[in-house]
């Protein structure tokens, strides 16, 4: 079976995931690791018998590498995304795609005068959980999909992170940190977003580290930390989606809700490839759904996975978690905030296509 040959960019607390879960991918095989620090990089090359540990300049410069993994902090995404791009190379980063819709914009473009493919988190949409979703829903056991609501609502990472602060920078909050897998989750079960509204408040300015190492100190908030959102879809549907930093004492509110014409489905927390599916139909109580798919577990780099299989067998729609489906996301979730300040529905400049479902045998 062919491989592609996988480098990661940046080697902090997110890289132990990815580093643990490509070799087990029939597609990937993970050659080298980079970091600005290079004794972080030795560290977690040593850690997960990774054969190469380099600078950037020199994982940009392997020949050999054909995938590179960005894992860098959300404000340098795009920088590396272009190195990566003007390198030769196809690219997969961490969510957001970018910061800000230019930079999102400027990475497509880049890939596509350089015929390479853009990747993206979350591929949580692809696990077990959401892809029994999809199924039910193309199987017509909700009926037509009407409306949808989802919540992302805790207290901040500031109580459990050991580095919070880039959460409460521009291009951190709720909704840039956890929006990407509600509303990835939302677009793969209903299709692309026609316009957003919202409203959009910092309810605490400063915010004090509860978390070791760094315990007392203080953070000032530069993004709004909690956001209440409505989504219309090309569809039809109508969502109401909520993400939030300031919500202290805790939820009972579901996930995702789908609410069809002949039933209600809810869907497992996005941020997980598993979980359990359950539906409502008519009169009756909740009932558990068996998982119709695989990839229950943590199996962060399916996304990566993905890409490789669509470039192996030629099948563009096996790119799945792809830079459109990212760019689209980063655009509504600048919609909101937009549509807060200015008081009018934002309508979106892009598209994407609804990914493509996975068959229940997939091997990737």
């Amino acid at each position: 079976m062919s491989k592609k040959k996988v480098g990661i960019i940046g080697c902090g607390n997110i890289s132990a995931a990815y580093m643990k879960n490509i070799p087990n991918f029939e597609h990937l095989e993970l050659l080298a690791c980079a970091d600005i620090d290079v004794d972080r990089a030795k560290a977690r090359a040593e850690e997960f018998n990774i054969p190469h540990a380099y600078t950037v300049q020199e994982l940009l410069s392997d020949p050999i590498i054909e995938i590179v993994i960005n894992l860098t902090i959300p404000a340098a995404h795009a920088e590396v995304c272009i190195q990566v791009l003007e390198a030769g190379k196809h690219v997969y980063v961490e969510k957001p795609l970018a910061v800000t819709r230019e930079e999102g914009l400027q990475i497509l473009e880049v890939a596509r005068r350089k015929g390479l493919l853009v990747g993206s988190a979350p591929d949580t949409f692809l696990g077990g959980g959401i892809q029994t979703c999809v199924k039910l829903i193309n199987d017509g056991w909700i009926g037509t999909p009407i409306a949808a609501t989802a919540f992302m609502m805790g207290k901040g990472h500031e109580h459990w992170h050991p580095d919070p602060e880039f959460y409460y920078a521009k291009g951190g909050g709720p909704m840039f940190d956890m929006g990407p897998y509600y509303l990835t989750a939302l677009v793969a079960l209903l299709g692309p977003i026609r316009r957003v509204t919202g409203s959009a408040a910092v309810s605490f300015p400063e915010r004090t580290i509860s978390s070791e190492k760094k315990r007392g100190q203080k953070i000032i908030v530069d993004t709004p930390t909690h956001i209440a959102g409505v989504l219309d879809f090309h569809s039809g549907a109508i969502a109401t989606l909520v993400t939030s930093f300031d919500i202290m004492a805790g939820t009972q509110l579901p996930n995702i809700e789908i609410y069809g014409s002949q039933g209600s489905l809810r869907v497992p927390d996005p941020n997980t490839f598993g979980g359990q599916v359950l539906i409502r139909k008519g009169g009756s109580d909740w009932e558990p759904i068996p998982l119709s798919h695989g990839y229950k577990e943590n199996h962060r780099g399916l996304g990566v996975a993905a890409m490789a299989e669509a470039l192996i067998s030629g099948q563009s729609d096996a790119h799945r978690a792809n830079g459109e489906l990212a760019y689209h996301v980063l655009e509504a979730m600048h919609g909101f905030h937009d549509a807060s300040d200015s008081g009018k529905h934002y309508v979106m400049q892009s598209s994407c296509d609804r990914p493509a479902p996975l068959s229940p045998d997939s091997v990737l």
